[in-house]
């Protein structure tokens, strides 16, 4: 458990971080969060926030989306969370959890004309998906909320009630994770991490526009993919049927990290293990976010001093 977190303008006790019963986000889901890691370089006895400046630029954007103001800059939130994740000493991956909500003690459903509140926690943290080596994944009965009725490219808290009952509807069903589809019937993402898959060479995944998370991690891998593997990524939607054929496939998200995929609706994906593709690009992830790879240690910020 964390002992503190910011809130109120402070770094606090966590016991003093509470909200009412009557607090409005608690009432309507009026907020927005992030989540970041932080992974611990035992070498350099060091941990790492994993790019970190473009989290808060998102967490920006999504309080744009909710009419709420932001009390702090890209920067200024940055700071505070080394400062806080600094005080909390941990020496083991973390994850960081910041949010903006709406403040107020009222009833009422309305997203102007009210206070904004905003805090940050963090908590060690481990594996999203226990089965990272070998998913075993439904096609969810639920679909994914659109752009016009709440936006997924802005991280809401209400709308993860949508991944939630993905998320349930799977495991008691005796799967790892779900894929949800679109209102057209196309694939967007997991309950809370974005998907590609291997074909032919290439990587593919949904576009923008098939109501994903602009994710930062799906970025990096794109980025990697090509930049370290030679490999051309495409933004296309994706039939339902495409994934039963596909050689390879997984997902990717700062919870999630690199998920590989080897099963989807009792259908064996390529060979039924983790494939080269995914299991390289795994590798490579894992050395990046820890400041093993000089050509990226711009994406990792140092909570502690002394790094080289």
């Amino acid at each position: 458990m964390p002992k503190y977190a910011f809130f109120g303008g402070h770094i606090v006790p966590i016991e003093q971080a509470k909200v009412s019963i009557m607090t409005h986000a608690f009432n309507y889901g009026t907020g927005c969060f992030e989540g970041i890691r932080a992974y611990w370089n035992e070498a350099e006895e060091q941990l790492y926030l994993f790019r970190m400046k473009e989290h808060y630029e998102r967490m920006h954007r999504s309080a744009r989306i909710l009419h709420m103001g932001t009390p702090y800059s890209v920067e200024e939130m940055g700071e505070i969370t080394v400062e806080l994740v600094r005080k909390e000493g941990y020496r083991q991956d973390t994850y960081i959890r910041p949010l903006a909500y709406k403040a107020d003690e009222l009833v009422g459903v309305r997203l102007h004309d009210l206070h904004d509140g905003f805090a940050i926690f963090a908590v060690p943290f481990g594996r999203y998906i226990e089965n990272e080596e070998g998913a075993r994944v439904c096609i969810s009965s639920w679909r994914r909320i659109d752009d016009n009725a709440v936006p997924a490219r802005a991280k809401i808290t209400g709308a993860y009630i949508n991944s939630a009952l993905a998320k349930t509807e799977a495991v008691l069903s005796g799967f790892d994770e779900a894929l949800v589809l679109t209102q057209t019937g196309h694939i967007s993402e997991g309950s809370a991490e974005n998907f590609f898959m291997v074909r032919e060479g290439l990587l593919i995944t949904p576009p923008v526009t098939s109501n994903i998370l602009e994710g930062i991690t799906r970025a990096t891998i794109m980025e990697l993919a090509c930049e370290e593997l030679g490999m051309e990524t495409v933004e296309r939607s994706i039939d339902r049927s495409e994934i039963y054929i596909a050689e390879e496939a997984f997902f990717c998200g700062t919870g999630v990290q690199i998920a590989a995929i080897v099963e989807v609706e009792h259908r064996p994906v390529g060979d039924g293990r983790i494939g080269q593709v995914v299991k390289r690009l795994r590798e490579l992830y894992f050395s990046v976010v820890r400041g093993d790879v000089a050509r990226y240690r711009h994406w990792c910020t140092p909570v502690y001093a002394g790094s080289r």
